[in-house]
This record gives C-alpha cells, structure tokens and sequence, in this order.
C-alpha cells in the first residue's frame, strides 16, 4: 500500500427501495450495486482501513495508551488540559473518548457491510483472491473490536448492518467472536511468506500474532485459560502458540539487524548520535521486514498527516535533528533511571537532552518537563542544500510546514513483538525467542521467566502503544502507578513534585461517550468508576 491509498475511500450509502419504486440508481454507487467486482472490494477495504489514521484528532488508541502508561506523562503546555486528563484519569467532558468510539464502530460497520456483501460480487481473479479479501475483513472487524475492548471493557456486540439498540455483550461473547473472526482470517488469508507488497494490508502473519495477542489480553485481564468460541471449541493456549511457531518459522519477516535502524531518527544525518553509530534507516516502502501492520500516511498534509508525531515532537522547536512539535508524552525519568546503561535501547529509545547536544531548550509553558523525550515517533530534520527541513518533506514531497510535514508510519505490530509472546505463552522455543531479541542488542541470555520477560517487553516495546495494556493483562496498574509518586519535574520552568492518583475503581478502562449511552436509552450502561 503506497503513501496515498489510503485516501481513497469509498463513501458506503445505504438506501433502501420503496414499494413503489423498484429500479437501481443510475447515478450513486449504493451497498446493494456496489460490490460488482473485486475492484469494487478493494475500494472497500481501503475505505476500511482509512479509520485507522487518527486524522486531525489525537484521540486515537495507540496515543491514549502512550499517555495513559507509566513511561510518560501528559506533557503539551497549560492549555493541554485535555492531554492532562487522558494521563490522569480524569473525564474532562462527558464525550471526551466519543471519536475513537466512533472510529472503531464505523471501521465494524464498514467490514460488516463488506462482508455481508460478498456474494453480490461477479468478478474474481482468482479464489485466492476472494478469500484474501474476506481474510482482511474478518482480520479489520476484529482489530477494531479489539481496539474497543482494550479502551472500554466490554462494549455492545454489531455484526450486521441493520440498525440495532444492543447492550454491552459479555466478555466471553466479544473475545469469542474477535478469536472467530482471527482463526477464520488465518485460514483465507494466503499462507505466502511476507513481500513489499503486503506493507499497510492484514496478512496471515499478522493475524497469527494478533491472535496472541488477544489470547493473552483475554485470558490476563479476565482470568481465563482458554476462549471458547462461538459455535463450539475452544482456543488453548497450545493452538496459539502453534501459530506463533508457525508465524515465526513462515512468515518471511525478521528482525532489522540494527535496533535503532527501525526508528526515522537513524536517516538524519545531522544527527550525531545517528553518524557515531553508523546507523541507516530501513525505510519504510518494503525493507523494513520487521513491521508486520501499521498504519500509512499520506503526503498531502491535512488529513493525512501523522498527528501522532507531530503531538509527541519536542515542544514548539526545531532541534538536531528533532522536530517542531506539541512537547505531549515526556518520558518518565523513573523508566530511564532503572534502564540498564548497557542496553542500546536506552539510548536508542530516548534522548536525555542534557547529555545530546541536540540545540534543545526547554519550552516556557512545556508541562511535566523530565528533559527526557522518546525517539521513536517524533518529527525528523534533515540537512538538504545547507537547509534544515522534514526529513518526509524530502522523502514524499509532503508539505514543508511543521504542521503537516509528518508521514512516519504507525507499526501496530513488528516480529520482535511476537518472539515475545511466544516466549511468554511457553513456547518450546521460549528461550531461543527471548535470547533473539536480546542478541541483536548485544544483552546475554538471561532465564525464561515471566519477570525477565515483562522486563524484556518494557525496553523493547517502550512507546510504541502497547505497555499499558501489558500492565492490564498483568492486572498490575495500581501497583504500576502507586510508584508514581513525588517525580521531580517542571511546569512552566517551576519546579514540582508529581504524584499521579489513579482511580483503581476504573479497572483502567475508560468512560463510554455519554452521548451514545443517552441515545440507547437506558441499554448501555457506562463502565465503573465514571
């Protein structure tokens, strides 16, 4: 999937035939005339994944999740007290989560349409092709419910496109039909190792570790040891590790030699850090054989930047090589105090801007100041004709504004992930898994334990959307948050000492927009502690 496909997306009508009229529209594409051919799904399916890319918003999941874990802090300036609240548990208005609730139900209802429509299509390449495409729909309608049950618990159960008033369906009903629709997807989609061409599109692969993922989520956060699934069966945790054995032996994807060649940071060539270390990024346009799914930006600006950047880029500045930025998320010195100097990651993951001469000075309205700032997913500079400008401006011509200039894809999920979670479910290659993601960091093998391994995820996974829900799976939130405590930090240039007050009665999920618990009348009930 190039940088722009994604912009184009279908506008899916629904209309309906009166007794007296009976004719198809000749000039609107509507759900009952639209699924002709296999171009017509793909249209579809890429109207699908366009609600992935968080838009103009901030409001999407991955970024929540980042605010939201230990590692970082709301950050932005005094105004940001929306940002505030999202890493405080704080309701700051009564729809304050209405946009990504509304964003995964328009990403179901867009996969229940497509696959309710299916049989209308005449034209298919090939059966292969068919079943890829149903593949990816199953895989997207699961994502997104996935996506909803992380942030709001149990929510109410669509799978048609009729108009319906539902409750919140039961764990078990909701992690059975995600599990249904995962195992249906590994089944159709092809069994071909990964290529170039797959980069945006769900894939055997990455529905093998999705499903991993979800197990261990489900099985974590409700204490269960296996999921039964909808007609009959049950998925254990054995037939899950199949799939990740499977995954990892198959799938054509493996870790970039480099760590910190997987992050933007490594093209700047005005950066010093990136020259002392010979560091060269792998890109993003095939040869980052580690990225399983992500989420693509276009080069248009607008709504297809990368807003997720541009919030988490230093404050208000442009720096060596980093970015003009919002200053959200500053990293927890607690995080980088317990890093182990020896690790690469450390200093592959965040810049301590007191030790990087990097031109950095602190913003006078930036928020929980720690001068400590992630690497990963920040704006990027580069030196062109003796000029500092976007690195993606130079890449993909998009515009050379610090607004709209970001295009740095989302992974959602990468390799190392998986050989993670394939040594925490107890696969017979457990320790191998876990000795290769610490070889390529040059760390020595340590044991197989569970301690090891949350170790492990932390410094390997830091900001990239998926501690937090490790902390819910391993119910260990409060424990998590009760640590932070008297942080010295600065607002505004003045010292404070932060102390967050989580709200255990939340369980960690958040508020239901009250709009959409009024306009079901009773039927939706909001979640504890709100």
């Amino acid at each position: 999937m190039n940088k722009n496909i994604y912009l184009i997306v279908i506008l899916l009508l629904m209309g309906s035939c009166s007794d007296f009229l009976e004719t198809e529209p000749l000039t609107n594409k509507v759900n009952t005339n639209f699924y002709q051919t296999h171009e017509d799904v793909n249209q579809a399916l890429i109207g699908i994944y366009s609600l992935l890319n968080p838009g103009t918003s901030h409001l999407h999941s991955f970024f929540i999740s980042e605010l939201m874990s230990d590692d970082r802090f709301g950050g932005g300036g005094g105004v940001d007290a929306a940002l505030h609240a999202i890493s405080e548990f704080r309701n700051y208005g009564n729809d304050m989560y209405l946009y990504p609730w509304q964003q995964n139900y328009r990403g179901i209802f867009r996969s229940n349409m497509l696959l309710e429509s299916f049989d209308q299509v005449q034209e298919w390449e090939s059966e292969l092709q068919k079943n890829r495409y149903e593949g990816e729909a199953l895989f997207m309608r699961a994502y997104y419910y996935f996506d909803l049950a992380r942030m709001f618990g149990t929510v109410p159960l669509v799978l048609e496109t009729k108009p319906q008033n539902l409750p919140k369906a039961t764990p078990n009903e909701l992690f059975s039909q995600i599990t249904s629709d995962l195992l249906l997807a590994i089944q159709k989609l092809p069994d071909t190792p990964y290529s170039p061409g797959d980069i945006g599109r769900a894939t055997k692969w990455a529905a093998q570790g999705m499903l991993a993922r979800v197990f261990l989520y489900y099985t974590g956060v409700y204490g269960k040891t296996e999921i039964v699934l909808p007609e009959s069966g049950t998925l254990t945790k054995s037939e899950v590790i199949n799939n990740v054995d499977y995954c990892i032996e198959n799938s054509g994807h493996e870790l970039v030699d480099d760590f910190r060649n997987l992050w933007p940071y490594a093209y700047a060539d005005i950066y010093n850090y990136t020259q002392e270390n010979n560091l060269s990024w792998v890109g993003e346009e095939g040869d980052n054989s580690e990225a399983m799914f992500s989420i693509r930006f276009g080069s248009f600006g607008g709504s297809s930047r990368n807003t997720i950047v541009l919030f988490f880029g230093v404050r208000m500045q442009n720096t060596n090589p980093f970015g003009y930025g919002w200053g959200v998320g500053p990293v927890n010195p607690q995080l980088w105090n317990s890093w182990e100097d020896s690790d690469l990651r450390k200093i592959g993951s965040i810049c301590d801007v007191n030790e990087e001469k990097i031109g950095y000075v602190s913003s006078s309205d930036q928020y929980h100041e720690s001068y400590l700032w992630q690497k990963k997913y920040m704006p990027v500079n580069i030196k062109i004709d003796g000029k500092q400008q976007s690195m993606y401006t130079f890449l993909y011509g998009t515009p050379a504004n610090n607004m709209d200039c970001n295009a740095q894809e989302i992974v959602l999920m990468r390799l190392a992930d998986v050989y993670l979670m394939g040594a925490e479910l107890g696969s017979s290659k457990a320790q191998e898994y876990l000795d290769i993601v610490r070889a390529r960091v040059n760390l020595p093998s340590v044991p197989v334990t569970i301690d090891n391994i949350k170790k492990e995820r932390r410094h390997e996974l830091a900001f990239e959307g998926v501690r937090y829900y490790d902390l819910m799976r391993w119910r260990e939130l409060e424990s998590a948050f009760n640590k932070l405590k008297n942080i010295p930090l600065e607002n505004e240039g003045k010292s404070i000492e932060y102390t967050l007050n989580y709200r255990p009665e939340t369980k960690g999920y958040l508020p239901i927009p009250e709009s959409q618990v009024l306009l079901s009348d009773g039927i939706l009930e909001q979640n504890e502690g709100w």
